[in-house]
């Protein structure tokens, strides 16, 4: 019996992958088997870390499917500080990318999915300038706000909270903070204001998870002593599918794309390893949940039901899921009578899905567009079926937010199809569609977040649902469907959004950052997008008073939904140098819409719409440059080219067998994109290309790549150079001119140290700390208590042209707009030597 229930389980998550996320869940009879089982099984663990994929996916395919237990991740970040490779979404918006692959990979493992409101500001070095950047407080808080409202049993901590400076400062500030809650969550003088929502509740056990990387090599972590640790057996193979737990673990951690940690599965004997920081230690220490009642019993007049859920268990007819119904129906009146509401809550949602699924209850609610706009009447299509043989009747439906009720009073025969038209009002001020953290002005460290409710709620919160009101053997339950929008796809077949609410008009300035070198006016472009039909309006860019901005509105006239359209607004910048920022404003019927919309769609994750300011920087910039035709080379995704754009030069995108010499041959410097050599496999047999239009007087730009093995090749330059971790995380770190007089610095604009104001995230990212004599080493600087690095930006002539390598983070500061990252950069497309330069013995 235990080995068919460990199949089903897997077989569940297993096909659920494949499906789109909106896509309804369809269990078979063996799923459906596993679900009652996990009825009965009433224990939680809590996993804790820092960032999406630092999470231990085995260890929670594990706790989830083997042991049943309700096992969540807290993740205190969004991600939004990493690189991303699937695209150039940076900063927020990465961070919804991440989430959603974080909601995706819990859907494999079969975990809940948690989140605080810090915010990932980027790598930092030790947890002091972590806490420092974060509001310690707010992050202490919503993690004991998450573990009152999730009531773990079990607390683990994948990072050590006694090694700070050994790993990422987020990383060691989880386990921190992990280990800071376990004594205050039962305490009602902490944080009382949670108390209007949630109970005091004590943890029973905190562990953390070691692993070989922790002991610096797997030869260390097998000679560790580990005798007083919790030793879980984790390599289970699930014969029914042909699948171990660690292939399952890969599976979900694959759904990290835009990080880059596809996973190939193993198999085999696995063992974890969990060491006591807090609380009981368990009699039989390899049994995590040893003296924690997991059963009904831990819940007042819960034992009738689980004796019966038992019952059901084993009269479960394989065949035949629906002859279940009548008892699962009972199961479901006696928890509604239970006074735990922590309990009664997270089983009614449950035992609900197991009887749609026993009866082939299929309930779906679906809009006739995508996109509605507040105050608007969308219709629905409702579709109810029952397919078996146990009498139903839908009573009613209940739309929301409006929450008005339609009488039904239709019997569901077996296998009859009732499809329903409804029109649904929706209010004026019901919100937009977005991520709910991003609403509110955030600072560096973290997102602002309101509504106490609403913390650590993973996804976008969504109001228009419908409740299909149906009556099982006299008892009337409610089952909840959020409204969708479907469509046919002729390749893909049928496919699956989520209603969005959206602004009447949405508005976008197309360049994020505009550059003015001298005072000579710019043409401007703003879109203008309507959320709904027959839309007119003015349309106006908002500039400080020393810019001139012509005209001062246009009118437009958007006929259908969806439609948009491009007007352009002459800008003229002033004298002086300035930095301002520009909004774009559409007014209709006297009210002011300035929110840009950007869409998140990847086929990995739900499709995601974030609301911005429509927000512009604009940047009058003493900046000179010389050359102009750039043949740039994409790696893992950037905006640099559209930077280099606005500073005047024409970009080509080159792909990798578009790098010939007659093709080179028309430009003056090639610059690959970030982690270029990580991610394009075809450059190690282009080097000798690239080379020699160095050689030829050209210059070749090569931004940051990550160190070591993950290098396509071993020669990314002409001369020896070798990556490593070093970098610059404060982003005001003071920097020092090594070679003052070299032309980078110089050449056509003077740098100096004011140029490296205003930096964002970090200076740069994995310097090289060996290198060849032929390299000029321009700057240094270095984070507080650290040694100078002096790896960011790297000269050599070769031939008659220069390769430079740089970790300076261009990346990041030209899309922000950072004035001295643009001055720089051009200083270094312009480096030029001279026409008598001196012969010198080039290394092949």
């Amino acid at each position: 019996m235990r080995k068919i229930q460990v199949q089903i389980l897997l077989l569940f998550f297993i096909s659920f992958q494949t499906l789109f996320a909106q896509q309804p869940q369809k269990p078979n009879a063996v799923e459906i088997y596993n679900q009652i089982k996990k009825l009965n099984f009433l224990g939680s663990v809590l996993y804790v870390a820092a960032h999406p994929d630092d999470e231990n996916t085995r260890m929670i395919s594990y706790l989830a499917n083997e042991v049943n237990a309700r096992t969540g991740y807290l993740s205190l970040t969004r991600g939004d500080g990493g690189q991303n490779l699937i695209g150039p979404q940076l900063r927020e918006l990465l961070g919804v990318i991440r989430t959603q692959e974080l909601i995706e990979a819990r859907k494999i493992d079969g975990g809940e999915q948690f989140f605080s409101r810090a915010n990932d500001f980027g790598f930092s070095k030790n947890p002091n300038e972590t806490l420092e950047i974060w509001d310690k407080d707010k992050v202490l808080a919503d993690v004991v706000w998450t573990i009152r409202n999730f009531q773990p049993d079990i607390i683990i901590n994948r990072f050590d909270h006694r090694s700070p400076g050994t790993t990422h400062g987020h990383h060691t500030s989880s386990a921190m903070l992990s280990v800071e809650s376990f004594k205050l969550t039962n305490d009602p003088k902490v944080y009382p204001e949670q108390l209007k929502f949630v109970s005091p509740w004590q943890v029973k056990r905190q562990f953390f998870n070691p692993s070989w990387w922790f002991y610096g090599s797997q030869e260390k972590f097998d000679a560790a002593n580990k005798s007083k640790f919790t030793k879980l057996e984790t390599g289970v193979y699930y014969t029914g599918i042909g699948k171990s737990n660690q292939e399952i673990a890969a599976l979900s951690r694959s759904r990290h794309q835009s990080q880059g940690f596809g996973s190939t599965g193993v198999r085999g004997l696995e063992t974890e390893y969990l060491e006591l920081i807090n609380g009981e230690t368990p009699k039989d220490r390899d049994n995590l949940f040893d003296g924690i009642d997991t059963s009904w019993n831990r819940v007042k007049n819960g034992k009738p039901v689980g004796d019966l859920v038992a019952s059901i268990i084993d009269k479960y007819n394989f065949s035949n899921p629906s002859a279940s119904i009548p008892d699962l129906v009972k199961a479901y009146t006696m928890i509604q009578a239970l006074d735990d509401t922590h309990w009664k809550n997270l089983k009614s949602t449950a035992i609900k899905n197991i009887i749609a699924s026993c009866s082939g209850l299929y309930l779906e609610a679906v809009s006739n567009e995508q996109e509605a706009t507040p105050g608007s009447s969308i219709r629905l299509s409702l579709e109810a079926i029952n397919r078996c043989a146990v009498e139903m009747q839908l009573t009613s439906v209940t739309t929301l937010p409006d929450n008005k009720t339609t009488a039904q009073n239709s019997i569901l025969k077996d296998n009859n199809d009732q499809k329903i038209s409804l029109q649904l009002q929706l209010p004026n001020n019901i919100e937009y569609t977005q991520p709910y953290w991003l609403k509110e002005k955030a600072t560096v460290g973290m997102y602002t977040v309101s509504n106490q409710q609403n913390i650590g709620i993973p996804d976008i919160i969504r109001e228009v649902k419908v409740i299909f009101n149906i009556k099982i053997n006299n008892v009337e339950i409610p089952f909840e469907r959020t409204v969708v929008y479907k469509y046919n796809d002729g390749v893909k077949g049928e496919m699956y959004n989520f209603l969005d609410i959206v602004p009447e008009v949405t508005t976008s300035i197309l360049e994020k950052v505009l550059i003015f070198r001298d005072t000579k006016s710019k043409m401007v472009p703003v879109k203008v997008r309507a959320g709904k039909g027959d839309v007119k309006g003015n349309l106006q860019l908002d500039l400080p008073k020393s810019w001139n901005v012509s005209p001062k509105q246009i009118a437009f006239t958007l006929d259908k939904k969806g439609t948009e359209q491009i007007f352009y607004f002459e800008v003229t910048p002033p004298v002086n140098p300035e930095e301002v920022v520009a909004k774009s404003i559409a007014v209709v019927d006297n009210k002011r819409f300035d929110r840009d919309e950007t869409i998140i769609d990847f086929n990995h994750i739900t499709k995601q719409m974030v609301l911005k300011p429509a927000e512009s920087k604009c940047i009058r910039i003493d900046l000179k440059t010389s050359g102009d035709a750039i043949a740039y080379i994409m790696g893992a995704g950037d905006e640099v080219p559209e930077s280099l754009t606005q500073m005047g030069y024409k970009v080509s995108i080159l792909k990798p067998e578009e790098i010939t010499p007659e093709k080179l041959d028309s430009f003056s410097t090639v610059i690959t994109g970030i982690r270029a050599y990580n991610t394009v496999n075809a450059l190690a047999n282009k080097q000798n290309i690239l080379f020699n239009f160095v050689k030829s007087g050209k210059n070749m730009i090569v931004q940051y790549n990550t160190y070591g093995s993950k290098l396509v090749t071993d020669k990314i330059a002409p001369y020896p150079l070798k990556l490593s971790n070093d970098r610059v995380t404060e982003e005001n770190a003071k920097v020092t001119f090594l070679a003052p007089n070299h032309p980078v610095l110089n050449t056509p604009n003077k740098i100096t140290s004011k140029d490296f104001e205003g930096w964002t995230q970090e200076q740069g990212l994995y310097y090289p700390d060996e290198y060849d004599p032929a390299f000029t080493p321009i700057i240094s600087s270095h984070d507080k208590g650290e040694s100078a690095k002096n790896g960011a930006l790297l000269v050599a002539p070769y031939g008659k042209g220069y390769y430079i390598y740089t970790g300076l983070s261009f990346f990041r500061e030209l899309p922000e707009g950072v004035a001295g990252a643009y001055r720089l950069l051009s200083n270094i497309i312009s480096l030029k030597q001279p026409l008598e330069a001196p012969k010198q013995d080039l290394k092949q």
